[in-house]
C-alpha cells in the first residue's frame, strides 16, 4: 500500500466523484488533496499537527478521536491514507454522524476494523464504508 503515497491516481479517480471531501491526517502527503482541488473538489485536510497544504485546500487542526463536528458537517466523503486500525471506528462514527461515505487505505497488513466493501485499486485495497443515504 505504500505506493499510494507516491501515486495517488487510483484514489483520485474514486474521490473525484465527490463534491466535498475531508482528508483525515494529511501529514506531509499533500499530492492527493492538491489533485482533488485541481479537479474542482472542495477539500479540507485535517491533522493533529499544524500542516502546510496546497493552495485550494483548507486546513483544520483536528483529531478524529475527539472531532469538531463542524469540520465534517458538509462532507460527501471522509477519507484517509494508511489509517491505523484504532482510528477506523472513530472515523466511521464521524462519517455516520455527517452522512458521508468513509474511504481509506491501511498500511497493507492491517485489516479493516469496521464493516466495509473492499475495492482493488492499482496500489492495493481501498476500503469503502457507504454511509450516504443509509
Amino acid at each position: 500500500m505504500a505506493h499510494s503515497r507516491r501515486n495517488p491516481d487510483a484514489l483520485l479517480e474514486v474521490l473525484a466523484d465527490y463534491d466535498r471531501v475531508v482528508e483525515i491526517g494529511i501529514g506531509r502527503r499533500t499530492d492527493l488533496a492538491r489533485a482533488l482541488a485541481d479537479r474542482g473538489v472542495a477539500v479540507t485536510a485535517t491533522d493533529v499537527h499544524e500542516r502546510d497544504v496546497p493552495t485550494g485546500v483548507a486546513f483544520v487542526r483536528d483529531d478524529i478521536v475527539n472531532p469538531e463536528p463542524s469540520v465534517y458537517a458538509d462532507a460527501d466523503a471522509i477519507y484517509a491514507r494508511n489509517l491505523p486500525p484504532e482510528l477506523h471506528c472513530p472515523a466511521l462514527e464521524v462519517a455516520r454522524t455527517t452522512d458521508a461515505d468513509f474511504l481509506f487505505t491501511t498500511l497493507g497488513g492491517d485489516p479493516s476494523a469496521v464493516p466495509v466493501e473492499r475495492k482493488t485499486i492499482e496500489t492495493g485495497t481501498l476500503y469503502v464504508a457507504r454511509v450516504r443515504g443509509e
